[in-house]
């Protein structure tokens, strides 16, 4: 008689229903695993075998033959081991299982115990939308589980105690619902800690406030670095949908660790050295890259000429179209990535070219070559040019003065608020996702300010792309400004955050 156990499957960051399906034989012995398989999911036989024997149960010595539906969809990873272990046992002499409205998953060990898999948040979700109403999963992915309300959560240790909570409802209490704290929310960097550099806050704070791609360029040791780590303590607070997704991807990734939920906008720093697929994602079965594993949060790429040219040019269509789609041979995948990216570089090889103190030492050709190294479309895409100057000794040694990224967030969510409204009914958020028809909607320039932009238009030879991101900065600046209208001094602000395009590029 065949037995029917649930279980899930991941395609991306979406799940999907697998039925595993045995029929143990009488007739004649041996092991059979069908379904498309990968090697993983294969030697699931050893493991279950072993597993079953050591916590104590027969292992059925007839034919055993297993079925992973929809058989035309490749399986992949250890989490079928407990679904495949439960639906031997049935199929045996333990046919005493009432489970049709539950999901199993989990990789198992030789002794019986549970270890956590990846991808647990996405696969949950999908099994409450398709009615199911128990989830029986490692103990260690129970936390992360928990987030979903509507489906009970069942942590298994090991298989002795499932066995027995599955013939007599005892052994097991369901984990009780994730709900964040208020110290889930607690940012570990503020910018008060940050001496001086007052026009590189303001270059930050408008980031925040529109969304907004920055490039910061300075003398090492001017806090670039340092500035850069807490943009997200100003930055609005995630939405529980955005924890949500955000959570989803870092759970494929296998990043969550300890976290139940991803309360914190992601800030990833890569090392320069990291490879396109790296930063776009990839694999056999494409995994979330840091591009998106940066999704609702912050993506760092410090010292921007010395990464791969190619690494680079991978960000110019996620920038705009806020997903990126990984095709391979076994799939093709789309990820979420709506990231704010933040730059930063010296201004030349040597990292002191206009210094005030300390002198250049490299060659005019040498500096433009350096600057050379990042197309002129990606920096099209990056909306705010800043240069961040060496701190002064008045400025580090004053002690207290400095804004809080608390009341620097006040700010930002004032402004956010505005933008949400003049957005509401599209999936535009942030001025920065405005659309061309949006920026001739709501990019309305006085008289002074249409004049200041075409002479800059003209004379810095801008490109139709630096045009729409200098209009949507203006609108931010408006409306920290409180101001309906893009007046003189919010086009003039704009423009000279195109530092590249007005002092360095193509010098």
């Amino acid at each position: 008689m065949i037995k029917t156990v649930n279980s899930m499957g991941l395609f991306g960051i979406d799940a999907y229903a697998v039925q595993v399906q045995t029929e143990v034989a009488r007739d004649s012995r041996g092991f059979f695993l069908v379904g498309l398989p990968d090697a993983s999911v294969r030697e699931a036989r050893e493991r279950v075998q072993t597993a079953i024997i050591n916590s104590g149960f027969d292992y059925p010595t007839s034919k055993v033959t297993i079925n992973l539906a929809p058989a035309d969809v490749k399986k992949t990873g250890s989490l079928y081991d407990l679904p495949i272990l439960i639906s031997i046992l049935m199929g045996s002499k333990y046919n005493w299982f009432e489970i049709d409205d539950a999901v199993f998953i989990g990789e198992v060990t030789l002794g019986g115990r549970l270890r956590p898999v990846n991808g647990i948040l996405p696969m949950v979700i999908s099994a409450k939308k398709l009615g199911f109403k128990r989830f029986f999963l490692p103990a260690g992915n129970a936390a992360e589980a928990a987030v979903v309300e509507g489906i009970d959560i069942y942590p298994v240790e090991n298989i002795t105690k499932l066995v027995l909570f599955l013939r007599s409802g005892e052994g097991i209490t369901p984990a009780e619902h994730y709900i964040p704290q208020p110290k889930d929310f607690h940012y570990p960097f503020d910018f008060s800690e940050v001496k001086g550099q007052s026009m590189a806050k303001r270059a930050l704070e408008i980031s925040a406030c529109g969304g907004h791609n920055i490039l910061l360029i300075g003398s090492p040791g001017s806090g670039k670095s340092m500035l850069a780590k807490r943009l997200p303590s100003i930055l609005p607070d995630m939405t529980f949908d955005e924890m949500i997704e955000t959570t989803q991807l870092h759970s494929l990734a296998g990043l969550l660790g300890e976290d139940a939920l991803k309360t914190l906008r992601p800030f990833r720093a890569p090392h320069h050295s990291v490879s396109a697929a790296g930063l776009s994602g990839g694999g056999a079965i494409p995994h979330p890259g840091e591009i998106s594993l940066a999704h609702n949060g912050i993506l760092f790429l410090d010292e921007l000429p010395e990464f791969n040219r190619a690494a680079l040019e991978v960000l110019r269509q996620p920038l705009e179209d806020n997903e990126v789609t990984i095709s391979r041979v076994n799939a093709s995948l789309t990820y979420p990535c709506s990231f704010t990216l933040v730059a930063a570089m010296n201004p030349c090889p040597c990292g002191y070219f206009g210094h005030p103190v300390r002198p250049c030492t490299c060659s005019k050709q040498a500096v433009s070559h350096y600057l050379s190294k990042i197309s002129g479309p990606l920096l099209d895409r990056l909306d705010l040019h800043v240069e961040v100057p060496p701190a002064d000794f008045t400025s580090l040694s004053t002690v207290g003065q400095e804004e809080s990224s608390e009341e620097i967030k006040k700010r930002v969510n004032k402004v956010r608020k505005i933008q949400v409204e003049r957005y509401k009914g599209s999936k535009v958020t942030c001025n920065s996702h405005m659309t061309p028809g949006m920026i001739e909607q709501f990019c309305i320039l006085d008289d002074e300010a249409k004049n200041i932009l075409e002479n800059s238009f003209n004379n810095l030879g801008l490109s139709g792309r630096a045009y729409s991101r200098i209009m949507k900065v203006a609108r931010t600046i408006a409306d920290m400004d409180d101001s309906e209208v893009i007046k003189k001094r919010h086009i003039l602000e704009s423009i000279q955050y195109r530092n590249l395009d007005r002092k360095y590029w193509n010098k």
